[in-house]
């Protein structure tokens, strides 16, 4: 784990009068704030060439920070970042090791069961990412074929249950984290990989032959992420909600957007020229944590079919 200190506050931050509660309480107690990060979900959270944390997420986070550390009026708050995996996350900020996870995590229902989330703070398309050569255009191209896919994502869980609903027979290889899982289909050992379409685009544009690869036009699902915090800490969470509205609101925002998805980035210098999705540029006018596709714009036909299914 490695430590920052918390520079510039936000403006607008009312300090509460009572003691503070839950997180708030802890980070005044200790004088610390754990962030759980991400060691390669490129641009959102990841290591670049010096072992320093850094990404679209972390900064969203380090707003949130110092709007604490004003809040709770502390010159200072240390900063621990502690790496986390999509199969830890959850239970690390359960059990207290993290306080906020600043990663690319979807937001939905079974999730808001056990964690909270802030505010949307982008929205993705599951799609899959395989070589030109291929020929493979979309999941019903994958019968009988080998999909790559990362633990503890919701990405895996939903291929697993298409692949039994479409009957596509495929062999599902389950990946650490996401360079894993990209290895697979590099090397030829899955003819595909599922993941969100970010994070696809991310590990093309820093592969060794962006022009091999190509992300499929299908899209499988609408996805929210969101920062993770703990369930049942309302001042927490009305200071986070707070934070990330206003900051969604303005006019810094679209400079930390450029800076992470239409900028050269560190540590190769790549640009992801991701221009803005519509269905975030929906979500920043009118904030929300709603773990509803249905909030984030049109629903692609096999979530929608998927959600009447269970419904019934």
């Amino acid at each position: 784990m490695c430590a920052a200190a918390a520079s510039a506050v936000p403006a607008g931050v009312s300090a509460q009068t009572q003691e503070p509660t839950g997180t708030l309480a802890k980070i005044k107690r200790t004088g610390t704030i754990t962030l759980g990060v991400r060691d390669a979900s490129v641009p959102f959270s990841y290591l670049d060439d010096k072992q320093q944390y850094l990404g679209y997420s972390v900064d969203l986070c380090m707003k949130i920070v110092t709007a604490a550390q004003k809040q709770l009026g502390l010159t200072s708050v240390k900063v621990v970042f502690n790496p986390v995996t999509s199969a830890n996350r959850i239970p690390l900020m359960a059990n207290g090791t993290i306080d906020l996870e600043c990663g690319s995590a979807t937001n939905n229902a079974e999730r808001q069961k056990q964690v909270a989330f802030a505010p949307t703070m982008f929205v993705v398309a599951n799609k899959l990412l395989v070589k030109k050569s291929s020929g493979i255009h979309s999941l019903a191209d994958m019968k009988g074929k080998t999909l790559a896919a990362t633990a503890g994502t919701t990405t895996l869980k939903q291929m697993t249950i298409l692949n039994s609903e479409m009957n596509l027979g495929m062999n599902i290889m389950v990946g650490k984290d996401h360079p894993e899982s990209f290895l697979m289909l590099e090397t030829g050992r899955a003819a595909a990989q599922a993941n969100d379409d970010i994070l696809l685009a991310a590990q093309v544009a820093a592969s060794k032959n962006p022009g091999d690869y190509e992300i499929t036009k299908e899209a499988l699902s609408v996805e929210p992420y969101g920062i993770m915090l703990r369930r049942d800490d309302p001042a927490f969470k009305q200071l986070v909600d707070a934070t990330l509205t206003r900051f969604y609101q303005s006019d810094d925002y679209k400079k930390v957007y450029d800076k992470w998805f239409m900028s050269p980035i560190p540590p190769k210098g790549i640009n992801l020229n991701f221009p803005m999705p519509p269905q975030l540029q929906a979500v920043l006018l009118k904030p929300t944590d709603s773990p509803d596709p249905a909030a984030y714009a049109a629903v692609p036909p096999a979530q929608q079919a998927a959600a009447k299914k269970k419904a019934k």
